[in-house]
């Protein structure tokens, strides 16, 4: 069981790790060791499911970032099979950091199901993909994180009835996401963490936040607008070629991400007492006295 109560944090590796094994191990252990964070998540895609022929075929839109001569080729490069994630869980539970992945499509849901980790992630795209959210709802005992970017407030409460009505909805977390890579602070709009605690708090298991911001001012914020589990995109190195690192931190930053969020929960508390016991040497050296 995960504790959500306490600020949790996930280093997004995604595919940052270059299509390399090597990298992806290196990157579980930075973030186990040094950044100490919760839990790493990577991607899982059956891009022959998922695309089209056409877009399977067609260019990558930004050919500096492509690791194939077409899209379906660079998202196959950067594709780790189904005994490749067995191998990174193995290599998290050797460093004591829980595995995840997020799944776009039924393949890969059952693919990564079968692994049986603590939770498994919806992104933003496939939120509709109902025939792939049932089958995890029949199938998938563990928790179910989905990110709410480019979605209506419609399309929103529908995903949480279904969840309901699958009686599903306290294994739920949802995150507020704007979907962009990076993000400006002027379209992070943090307030949708209220408004999704005023709307679905009760109804679900935790509110989160995933987040394509540079930078890492904007997380203690999010963590005291009430949400509990925080999504960073993790990388090695922004410089390096590919779509997500701009919007990535590097080991620093998200070390300092879950240092923040600990030290802003451990301050986030009434007095227990008027005056403390830290005040009351200084209070009675400094306090004024009438004379």
């Amino acid at each position: 069981m995960i504790d959500y109560e306490v600020p949790y944090v996930i280093a997004e590796i995604g595919c940052n790790h270059k299509g390399e094994m090597e990298i992806a191990h290196q990157m579980i252990q930075t973030a186990a060791k040094f950044c100490k964070v919760d839990a790493v998540k990577f991607q899982k895609r059956c891009n022959r499911e998922l695309l089209s022929a056409e877009q399977y075929n067609a260019p990558h839109p930004v050919p500096y970032n492509s690791y194939g001569a077409t899209y379906g080729e660079h998202r196959e490069y950067l594709e780790f099979n189904a005994e490749q994630h067995l191998q990174l869980k193995k290599w998290c539970d050797e460093e004591n950091i829980t595995y995840s992945c997020s799944v776009w499509d039924l393949t890969s849901a059952k693919d990564i199901a079968s692994l049986e980790p603590l939770f498994i992630k919806i992104p933003s795209a496939c939120n509709n993909n109902y025939e792939m959210l049932q089958w995890l709802c029949d199938h998938y005992v563990g928790d179910i994180l989905v990110s709410m970017g480019m979605t209506t407030r419609d399309e929103e409460a529908e995903l949480i009835r279904f969840f309901e009505r699958n009686g599903r909805n306290k294994d739920l977390i949802i995150l507020a996401c704007t979907s962009g890579y990076p993000v400006p602070d002027k379209d992070m709009c943090l307030l949708e963490i209220t408004r999704l605690c005023g709307e679905y708090k009760d109804r679900v298991k935790s509110i989160g936040f995933s987040s394509h911001h540079a930078g890492i001012a904007l997380d203690v914020a999010a963590y005291t607008l009430g949400a509990n589990v925080f999504e960073r995109h993790f990388t090695l190195n922004r410089t390096w070629k590919g779509t997500d690192h701009a919007a990535s931190l590097e080991p620093d930053g998200l070390r300092r991400t879950k240092r923040n969020l600990m030290s802003t929960r451990e301050a986030l508390t009434y007095k227990s007492e008027e005056i403390l016991p830290i005040e009351k040497i200084q209070r009675e050296k400094l306090k004024y006295r009438k004379v």
